[in-house]
């Protein structure tokens, strides 16, 4: 057994780190099965949810809200995490719960699982590293110094859940800023057809998810704002909120100020469609015209050495058999 200069015991640290670490996979194994997160459950229930009447009775509208909200339990592990160290409070400026609610995440749940992996996430990232250094590499370094490198990578731990949420984020946006536009045509359609806006909505949901899951969700969730909502300003304002598309504010803004002035929803619709294709096709030339620059450097990297040797290859073999 050996003894570090400062009076640790070193095989036992080494031994905690590493049951800590087995532990601390186990339940990074086991996390997909405490927190369930079935989002064509959550479109399901949403589409039910919109198909259904709008209740006049306080009390009938509570009880169908109930029925139909896209909550599921959070675990009881997670929430007594919550509850312990009071990460209820980190929710008073509203700036968690919008950056959830644009990664698609809604109710209780994963409000809740973002705010114990907070705390978990360090604790897993110090036990893997930890095992990784004492036990894998073995770096010849003080242990204070090893300790120091596994505290730090624990301290990055904190920020995976943001990164992983605004990750999410990304590639939702993505998803529904390239089917955008067949949506409004979608919906300049069933509304020159005679729909109200919340039927039209409703079909474009229906229509569009093969192409966009994302886009399809926000859609079924705008109509059952629609039809539960007394405002239907809100409605609109929420789904310019969730997105945060500046082509989806666009919209809302027309829709909001067709519903105000009663102008022409038809005519508001086909403008901000043309548009919106008009940004899509800027934004496909803007990548055009970035690609080259990109591709100098891999050109003359693989492409130039391969040509030279090409070129280059018969003359020296011709010299060499002179």
């Amino acid at each position: 057994m050996s003894f570090d200069p400062l009076g640790f015991d070193r095989d036992l640290l080494v031994t905690i780190a590493a049951v800590l670490a087995v532990v601390c996979g186990i339940l990074a194994a086991g996390w997909p099965y405490l927190v369930r997160d079935d989002q064509e459950e959550r479109m399901r229930r949403v589409v039910q949810s919109s198909t259904r009447p709008r209740l006049t009775d306080p009390a009938l509208s509570t009880e169908g809200r109930r029925r139909t909200l896209l909550r599921s339990e959070p675990s009881k592990i997670l929430s007594a995490i919550v509850e312990r160290f009071n990460l209820a409070r980190k929710l008073e400026g509203g700036a968690t719960l919008q950056l959830l609610r644009s990664a698609g995440f809604r109710g209780r749940a994963p409000v809740i699982t973002f705010l114990a992996m907070r705390v978990l996430m360090p604790v897993i990232v110090f036990g893997v590293a930890s095992f990784y250094i004492f036990v894998v590499i073995k770096p010849d370094l003080p242990l204070l110094a090893e300790l120091g490198i596994a505290v730090v990578l624990s301290g990055l731990g904190y920020y995976l859940p943001t990164v992983y949420v605004k990750n999410r984020i990304t590639k939702r946006q993505k998803s529904i800023r390239r089917s955008w536009p067949d949506a409004l045509d979608l919906l300049l359609i069933c509304v020159e057809s005679g729909m109200s806006s919340e039927h039209a909505f409703r079909k474009v949901a229906d229509e569009i998810g093969d192409q966009s899951r994302e886009l399809a969700e926000e859609l079924s969730l705008t109509t059952a704002e629609l039809a539960f909502l007394s405002d239907r300003k809100t409605a609109y304002e929420n789904l310019g909120k969730r997105t945060d598309l500046d082509g989806v504010k666009s919209v809302v803004s027309g829709l909001m100020q067709s519903e105000k002035y009663g102008t022409s929803l038809a005519h508001a619709l086909r403008v901000l469609a043309q548009e919106n294709r008009n940004m899509r096709m800027s934004e496909a030339e803007k990548k055009a015209a970035a690609l080259p620059p990109k591709l100098t450097v891999p050109m003359i990297l693989f492409f130039l050495p391969v040509l030279f040797a090409v070129v280059l290859t018969p003359a020296v073999i011709q010299i060499m058999n002179n």
